[in-house]
């Protein structure tokens, strides 16, 4: 296939996939070209005659693996935002392979010893760092274990893989299967119009004309059960929102988090969460447990305070579909606002030009141009090419908004090329979001929790895009897992920064401003309900802790019971209360990276906390204050320890008290 695009660099700018000229049936060729590249590569590195040095060993294995790199990541890239049966078949073969691959590199005995070869002496900063990380990461990838446990890594790395890719396809069949439909419009009474129009539209796209389909999104709340007013539809969206993935996914996670505890057992860890937590920012488990013991008592008694006054609203005993209808009407109460007020000063492109791009700009000095001549992987994908405040070419950022059958739930950014300066590539990055897609003509009106989610994800998108470092390895958000939201949760500030908010808060049709006495409401309306939002924070997370910090004497038999008992005993068994995701629906534990690490919103939101109130106390919306954030933290990546990026920054260790307070909880 010599004109499969993946076999030579993109001609594009920035090295754009040419998603135009991409077809599935170049994809598994590209794998197995790019696997025995890579491996041809790292075996000429490995078996070299020349003594190691840091140039001929570990900067030649940055330099290595370049197809590998352009069919993975737009292979996954695509398996997540746009997938379909042939992707779903390819990914469950390739998977597995990755892995192989992964580990035929990480268990090279002559490469490592290579390696351990190298002297630091005479090597830079961030020489000296990525050879530290690359000690570190054939270590935890089994390279000191002997070969009959290695062949058992391997064989618990495939299963692993494969398991987990099961995981995402199960969720998101079941998932696009339990979305509501409705036949009356009469049941959606409390809906906003525009709501309805999107619901009609959603149907018709899945060939039900005439009826209405509510779509599910990832976490266990669905936001229309804050305003509908039909108490068996609610109950309906609940339910199904709770039973995804059982059974399918059920005795797939048992075994998941069995044999993650094994592999764990088997490089020297107590624990999966032992093993995870050594390779992050916490100092070590006992840590992460101490802080989220400190949250859960008072949130739990918060959202029993709050639940007195539900119960009070309604009148009767609530059960959990009634919470945020009840929590809305004593928002509304409270503070004289209501959602619907809200959504018509919320149009998507007036958010994402003169909200967030504003804001960056105004902090940062970058501006951002459309470019329609650039295709993205889906025609709903917008390009934008990003500057710097000198006219200088910065990178690319691809905005896909909006939700689709084909499309994970929840929002991630993704990186299509990585900022390098050894290979002279500059960032793509990729946000993606859910937003449910109104007919055509229609504006897509947003609530606030999506405009501050579009903030939150464009906070990752600036990591990647403000990138300078010289390996690959370091790129962007290439930062510990517990680090890595940080940069994201303090874009969240900008969203209701007064000249930010009063720049893209205009009503759609007549372009008025919000009025300030509902910017006012909305403002003070921001530490209600509180109590709610921490403890089913803190339950998921409590429940991704008691999953992975078994050890291998105690692998459960039923997840469900495992979930009950795990709740129970970490004290946020609250009815009214569900975990943000329930076991059987975690992707973020199973399918995405943040096994045993889900704690890290919370602990990133520590140092988020704190430097918003460095912001505050600094003057703001500053350009001084976006070049220090952008020199001393969003450039660095990973390349250097994130801590001590921190403290640079900061001038002192974090303190929680900034959180504490934000949340409610003093």
């Amino acid at each position: 296939m010599t004109e499969n695009p993946f076999f030579a660099p993109s001609a594009l700018p920035y090295d754009l996939p040419p998603f135009a000229e991409i077809r599935e049936e170049h994809f598994v060729p590209a794998f197995e070209r790019g696997m025995a590249e890579h491996l041809a590569e790292v075996e000429a590195i490995a078996s070299a005659s020349e003594p190691p040095t840091f140039d001929n060993t570990v900067a030649a294995l940055e330099r290595s693996g370049l197809l590998l790199t352009r069919v993975s990541t737009v292979f996954f890239n695509q398996a997540s935002s746009n997938t379909n049966p042939t992707v779903q078949e390819i990914q469950q073969d390739v998977t597995p392979k990755l892995t192989q691959h992964a580990d035929a590199i990480h268990l090279n005995h002559q490469l490592f010893a290579r390696i351990r070869q190298i002297s630091p002496e005479g090597l830079d900063a961030e020489q000296r760092w990525l050879l530290d990380r690359y000690v570190t990461d054939f270590v935890r990838a089994g390279a000191e274990l002997g070969a009959a446990d290695q062949e058992r890594l391997k064989a618990l790395n495939e299963e692993l893989s494969t398991l987990s890719t099961r995981f995402e396809q199960n969720l998101l069949a079941h998932t696009n299967a339990s979305a509501i439909v409705v036949d009356d419009a009469a049941e959606l009474d409390g809906l906003s119009e525009d709501s309805i129009k999107a619901a009609a539209e959603t149907a018709k796209s899945r060939g039900l004309e005439g009826r209405y389909v509510i779509p599910l999104i990832l976490p266990t709340g669905q936001p229309d059960l804050a305003e509908l007013t039909n108490r068996e539809l609610r109950e309906r969206i609940h339910r199904a929102s709770e039973a995804r993935g059982i059974p399918e996914n059920s005795e797939l996670i048992v075994r998941i988090a069995t044999l993650r505890a094994e592999r764990a057992a088997l490089l020297g860890y107590p624990s999966h969460a032992a093993y995870v937590v050594a390779d992050q920012t916490a100092p070590d488990t006992a840590a992460v447990t101490e802080m989220l013991g400190k949250l859960t008592s008072p949130a739990v008694a918060n959202a029993h305070r709050e639940a007195e006054e539900l119960r009070e609203q309604a009148g009767f005993e609530l059960a959990p579909w009634d919470w945020s209808f009840y929590s809305e009407k004593v928002r509304q109460e409270r503070y004289a606002i209501d959602g619907r007020q809200m959504r018509p000063y919320f149009e998507l492109d007036r958010v994402l030009r003169d909200g967030v791009f504003h804001a960056a700009g105004l902090l940062y000095g970058i501006t951002f141009t459309e470019r329609p001549d650039l295709v993205g992987y889906h025609p709903d994908v917008r390009v934008f090419e990003v500057f710097n405040e000198d006219g200088s070419a910065l990178g690319l950022f691809l905005g896909d908004f909006y939700a689709r059958p084909s499309k994970r739930g929840g929002a991630w950014m993704n990186s299509l090329v990585k900022q390098s300066v050894l290979e002279g590539t500059r960032p793509v990055v990729v946000n993606n979001l859910n937003i449910v897609k109104p007919p055509a003509g229609e504006p897509t009106l947003m609530t606030f929790d999506e405009v501050n989610t579009m903030f939150h994800e464009f906070g990752h998108a600036l990591h990647g895009l403000f990138s300078d470092v010289r390996f690959p390895r370091f790129s962007g958000t290439a930062v510990p897992r517990d680090f890595v939201e940080y940069p994201s949760q303090v874009n969240e500030m900008w969203a209701v920064w007064p000249a930010v908010l009063a720049n893209y808060a205009r009503h759609w049709e007549t372009g008025e401003p919000m009025p300030q006495e509902l910017v006012d409401r909305m403002l003070a309306a921001q530490k209600f309900n509180q109590g709610y939002k921490t403890v089913e924070y803190l339950a998921a997370t409590l429940l991704d802790w008691a999953w992975h910090t078994l050890d291998t004497t105690t692998a459960p038999l039923d997840a469900l019971e495992f979930e009950r008992r795990a709740l129970h005993d970490a004290g946020v068994d609250v009815p009214l209360v569900p975990p943000r995701y329930r076991s059987t629906y975690f992707a973020h534990i199973w399918s995405s990276g943040y096994s045993a690490g889900y704690y890290s919103y919370i602990w990133s939101e520590v140092l988020d906390a704190d430097t918003v109130e460095w912001f505050n106390e600094n003057g703001g919306l500053t350009r001084e204050n976006g070049d220090t954030f952008r020199r001393e933290l969003l450039s660095k990546g990973g390349s250097l320890d994130a801590m001590t990026a921190f403290r640079t920054f900061r001038g002192r260790d974090p303190r929680i008290e900034p959180l504490l307070d934000r949340r409610g909880l003093l």
